[in-house]
């Protein structure tokens, strides 16, 4: 397996990123390569400094970078020598046997996004790729598709995100019958636009999807469905906003249990850590691209070596367990044309 990771993508760039993949290099095997882009000093410094063997390393050197303040569609195009372009190139159908299994950045994600569409393209019968992130809850992981690729979709769009995301949720993180359900602003079936009704109407009617209808925010949280469905605003809101209230939330536990006894609050510190660790993003690595013709996974801007790691985990698994050809097969079963 050839998976290319984006050394100079992220806000903590590089030193993290890099530890982070080659923290990942004992699960690799004979025949797997770890490709890394960026500045090339920069990457076999970092290699030599940390004793790891170079003999699975590629080293791709690039000559710019896309900043996070980068116009996302315009630096996809200027900036061909880019990490992220250079490895969307690579991870596209035309790169031969140089290709990458899976393309991994913690960069602008908006220009990586538009790079895969650029190179990858699409899946047969997808109208539109979107990301798919893993949030942690009270009742389990919940796959939110879209957050971030696709801001205003038509129904159809939506109705493609329920199959995608019910094949990750199923292949990825091993839910039997993922329940789907479609964001809106109440339950009850007359509420929403006149897309959203009829996007509701599409996942009912699909046989490939357990549609359970819409969900509210709230229900998110209290396990009332495994996937759900949202436009890529509405679904990036809600991500971080669960984000930060989670990060909030320990902190002040922390700063509470702080006040107390030092006693006390150390008998409480290994149940505050092991809660922490189960809401935590850093543990699932990265959200993929879905629905384009190849591997993409998305880190998060703040990703940290572990991040990296883990993300490195989660592209095998998404390989290994033939994601994107089973996304195909249900969509050509439909009909569905490109």
């Amino acid at each position: 397996m050839r998976l290319g990771v984006d050394v100079m993508g992220g806000d903590l760039a590089p030193t993290p990123i890099l530890e982070g993949a080659l923290a990942a290099l004992p699960t690799f095997v004979e025949g797997d390569r770890l490709v890394l882009f960026g500045d090339e000093a920069v990457i076999r410094e970092g290699i030599a400094s940390s004793g790891a063997s170079d003999a699975l390393i590629e080293v791709v050197a690039t000559a710019n970078e896309i900043t996070m303040d980068d116009s996302p569609v315009e630096a996809a195009r200027s900036k061909s020598d880019s990490a992220l372009v250079q490895m969307a190139r690579l991870a596209g159908p035309k790169a031969g046997d140089d290709r990458l299994d899976m393309a991994i950045s913690a960069g602008n994600t908006g220009a990586f996004v538009a790079a895969a569409q650029m190179h990858m393209r699409r899946l047969q019968g997808v109208a539109r790729p979107g990301i798919a992130a893993v949030v942690p809850t009270f009742a389990g992981p919940v796959t939110f598709i879209d957050v971030g690729a696709n801001i205003d979709p038509k129904p159809h769009h939506l109705h493609q995100y329920g199959v995608m995301g019910t094949v990750y949720a199923r292949r990825v993180l091993g839910i039997e019958q993922p329940r789907v359900g479609l964001m809106n602003v109440g339950g009850e079936e007359q509420k929403g636009t006149d897309d959203m009704q009829r996007a509701r109407e599409l996942l009912r009617d699909d046989p490939a999807v357990d549609f359970v209808g819409y969900v509210e925010g709230r229900g998110v949280f209290d396990g009332d469905c495994d996937v759900v469905v949202s436009d890529g605003v509405t679904g990036n809101v809600t991500i971080k906003l669960a984000e930060g209230l989670s990060k909030g939330i320990f902190k002040r536990i922390k700063t509470e249990l702080g006040s107390l006894d030092p006693s006390f609050a150390a008998q409480f510190a290994p149940i505050v850590a092991k809660l922490y660790a189960e809401y935590d993003y850093h543990e699932y690595g990265g959200a993929p691209l879905m629905g384009v013709n190849g591997g993409c996974l998305i880190c998060h801007g703040s990703s940290k070596a572990r991040t990296i790691m883990n993300a490195i985990g989660a592209a095998r698994r998404f390989v290994d367990l033939g994601v994107n050809a089973r996304i195909t097969e249900i969509l050509s079963a439909q009909g569905v044309e490109a």
